[in-house]
């Protein structure tokens, strides 16, 4: 257990039981690539569950939080808060991307910034508290840090571009929305994507990132500067 390691604990006011869990949060594949003989297991098993259990313990927040609400709404709200935006500001505040055991190549390249490295990496902290301490410490955390953010309309203060942009094209009833990878380049360990997004079948923008979820997020982006610069 690095110190490091036990100083985010200390922050968070969180003592994990399995200490291997949490350090296996913070553990990038490109670390483990690079230690091969070590017992080091990477983090995206626990990023795959963390995923299921925030999808869940955001619902039950939002299902309680707003009786009155309808489904379509309490999914938008839900989008806004597990998007990859908004999971990397959860991460960046708590400054999670210094903790991250990375390969030389990635840490080279800037991964400890790297949007998608950092979403990832809170989902799988989720999952190992999750594992760890179960729901009710996972519910604990993410009011003190996640549902905190909310605003009293509901809304959760981020960068969710495809959202905003769903949303601007249906008010208008500007046409159909559809995403696409268009290239990927680059070794797999510095793999980057390049998205497309199309308004009934026309390219609207285009985007890259180190994840496709990162790239469609970068075009719908570009594509919300062309629509709101139309007159």
């Amino acid at each position: 257990m690095s110190g490091d390691l036990k100083h985010l604990q200390h922050k968070l006011q969180i003592s994990f039981k399995n200490k291997h869990l949490l350090k296996q949060a913070f553990t990038h594949a490109s670390y483990v690539n690079e230690h091969r003989f070590s017992q080091n297991e990477d983090n995206e098993r626990l990023e795959f569950l963390g995923d299921a259990v925030l999808e869940l313990t955001v619902s039950e927040h939002l299902y309680l939080l707003f009786p009155d609400r309808p489904e379509g709404e309490l999914t938008k709200l839900r989008a806004a808060i597990v998007c990859e935006p908004s999971l990397v500001k959860f991460a960046e505040s708590l400054e999670f991307g210094k903790y991250v055991l990375l390969g030389k190549g990635e840490e080279l390249t800037g991964g400890r910034t790297r949007p998608a490295l950092l979403a990832d990496v809170f989902e799988s902290f989720v999952g190992a508290l999750y594992l760890d301490q179960g729901l009710e410490k996972v519910n604990e955390f993410l009011h003190q840090y996640v549902f905190s953010g909310l605003t009293l309309n509901g809304k959760l203060q981020s960068n969710d571009y495809k959202t905003e942009l769903q949303e601007l094209t249906q008010h208008h009833n500007m046409g159909v929305l559809e995403y696409r990878i268009v290239e990927e380049r680059g070794p797999a360990h510095e793999r980057e994507f390049v998205s497309e997004v199309l308004m009934d079948g026309l390219a609207l923008g285009k985007g890259a990132g180190r994840s496709k979820k990162e790239a469609e997020q970068q075009a719908a982006a570009e594509a919300l500067e062309v629509l709101k610069s139309t007159p």
